[in-house]
């Protein structure tokens, strides 16, 4: 498989090991979120924050940019949390020339995209407490 998938107790942690991000792939990547996103019967609430770790990618497809803000947005329509982190130089550009790098939730390390999950983890929390 092209992706590492690791799990961890408030998200999981895609990695694309391939050098590009080709819209073929997206749509795979697309498919293994929805998992993530709409798990079948978890018993208790299940984990659907997602980092993806880009690292290994140096080039992305258009299409495979798109469909990255596609499944950002999905994320958050559902109430959960979903950031890019690790750009290359070559991907950022592609975001850059598209537009599309100001709709991007990114963060330069794995690390500051546990943070941001983190906060919005609290900001949820607390804005679900109001509407009750």
């Amino acid at each position: 498989m092209s992706f590492k998938f690791e799990s961890k107790e408030k998200f999981h942690v895609i990695t694309v090991e391939e050098p590009e991000l080709t819209a073929s792939l997206s749509e795979l990547l697309a498919a293994t979120t929805e998992k993530i996103l709409r798990p079948d019967s978890a018993p208790e609430p299940a984990v659907r924050n997602l980092i993806l770790d880009l690292s290994p990618v140096q080039r992305i497809e258009l299409p495979a940019a798109e469909k990255l803000i596609e499944i950002q947005v999905a994320f958050y329509e559902s109430g959960a949390s979903f950031v890019v982190c690790c750009l290359q130089a070559g991907v950022q550009q592609t975001f850059e020339l598209a537009d599309l790098s100001d709709l991007l939730n990114s963060t330069p390390t794995e690390s500051e995209a546990w943070d941001i999950v983190q906060m919005e983890e609290i900001e949820r929390e607390l804005l679900g407490g109001e509407e009750d």
